[in-house]
């Protein structure tokens, strides 16, 4: 069987946009690519409660702090202390409010 350019073309093309292009070859000359991190963080709220569970599974340390909104008016919105998550560690973190929460969030700072 006599394969045609047109055959190896649109092989090309499929291949081409079905396999990941690599992140390094998308940058521009002389950069490096981003390291990964960031503790991944799991927030649970129960009533009045929220919980933050983090796992820093990369190199550098995390500084991780647990926010908490409070969904009255009057109730003061909470921030816990920040918390350094070395590698491979664990951290837990927890704060409330009198009344109900609105909405709990982790911010991550890069430790040098």
């Amino acid at each position: 069987m006599r394969t045609s350019w047109f055959s190896v073309a649109v092989l090309g093309t499929l291949t081409s946009l079905l396999l990941p292009a690599s992140s390094a070859a998308s940058l521009p000359r002389g950069e490096v690519p981003p390291i990964p991190f960031g503790a991944d963080c799991d927030v649970v709220v129960q009533g009045s409660r929220a919980t933050a569970y983090c796992r820093n599974s990369y190199l550098d340390t995390d500084r991780v702090q647990l926010h908490v909104e409070c969904a009255r008016w009057w109730d003061i919105d909470a921030d816990s202390d920040p918390v350094d998550v070395n590698p491979t560690a664990y951290a837990t973190l927890t704060e409330r409010c009198w009344m109900e929460i609105g909405n709990a969030w982790v911010t991550h700072v890069r430790v040098s």
